[in-house]
């Protein structure tokens, strides 16, 4: 059993877990009230049945308790955890239990299947290189993205781009309104001058505009979209030659099955989505007489 080594999570809002409660459960289970056990005594145990990092467990325990139960076992976001293993217990009515049930399960199941998949790319990725940075990007589903960003930094990811506000990321959308990327980067000083703290990202499509964009003044980042392996092996050697104090970043198609391909090609930063989309981590559920 491990714990990511980043220790400290954001939390997430109170108003994001009473949406889900009020989703499921806004008149009460129905069910334990007709068959008359909502009063009775009763443990709850979550357990993994597969290799699982989790995530969103404190605020699982948040929705147990919202429902008048008390938690008497719980394992940290960020644990790597081993099939079989129960990693959360919680007391309450069987009532409580019952409604806060599929809500704890679900929002366990779905971010730590996000979290799970995001730390087996970044150790497979890391063993093809070491020191490259995993980030995600901003395409996650809507309404979800407090939850996957918790969920990737769990599995040891970074967010590469959580929304418009902070960060300057260039593409050809934007420099098409400039006279192109020529003269877009005529101008990067005066961009570097507006915004001296953030860090200027700047994407290319072909090779061409990556060497160009890496030559020119001021660019932190180049960020090769969409670039097949073989691709960019050839090309980050030539960005090196051109600019060794440039960061390089992959992004496009990156996923489980290649992610340690692309950070073989010697880049600095791994960008993708994928991680945001595919199966839940299994989980079982007991819901036992006290």
């Amino acid at each position: 059993m491990q714990t990511s080594d980043i220790c400290v999570f954001q939390r997430i809002p109170d108003s994001e877990l009473e949406r889900f409660i009020e989703e499921d459960a806004p008149y009460g289970d129905l069910t334990t009230h007709l068959l008359g056990i909502g009063t009775k005594e009763a443990r709850i145990l979550f357990s993994t049945r597969e290799e699982t990092t989790l995530c969103c467990t404190e605020e699982a325990e948040r929705v147990l308790r919202n429902f008048g139960a008390s938690v008497t076992r719980l394992m940290p976001t960020g644990t790597l955890v081993p099939a079989g293993t129960v990693f959360m217990e919680s007391r309450g009515t069987a009532e409580g239990l019952h409604a806060a049930w599929k809500i704890s399960l679900n929002l366990l199941e779905y971010s730590s299947g996000v979290a799970s998949r995001t730390a087996r790319i970044v150790r497979a990725a890391r063993v093809a290189n070491p020191a490259v940075t995993v980030a995600t990007t901003r395409k996650s589903f809507p309404g979800t993205k407090k939850i996957v960003t918790k969920a990737i930094r769990a599995g040891g990811a970074i967010p590469h781009w959580l929304g418009l506000s902070e960060t300057i990321l260039v593409f050809k959308q934007h420099t098409v309104f400039m006279g192109g990327l020529g003269e877009f980067l005529k101008g990067i000083s005066g961009l570097r001058g507006r915004a001296p703290e953030t860090t200027i990202t700047v994407e290319a499509e072909t090779a061409s505009d990556a060497l160009q964009i890496a030559r020119g003044a001021g660019v932190d980042v180049v960020q090769l979209d969409k670039f097949k392996v073989d691709q960019l092996t050839k090309l980050v050697k030539e960005i090196r030659g051109a600019n060794p104090a440039v960061r390089i970043s992959a992004a496009g198609g990156i996923n489980e099955d290649n992610a340690a391909q692309y950070a073989a090609t010697g880049v600095d930063i791994i960008v993708l989505s994928s991680v945001y989309f595919g199966k839940p981590a299994d989980m079982g559920v007991q819901i036992l007489p006290a």
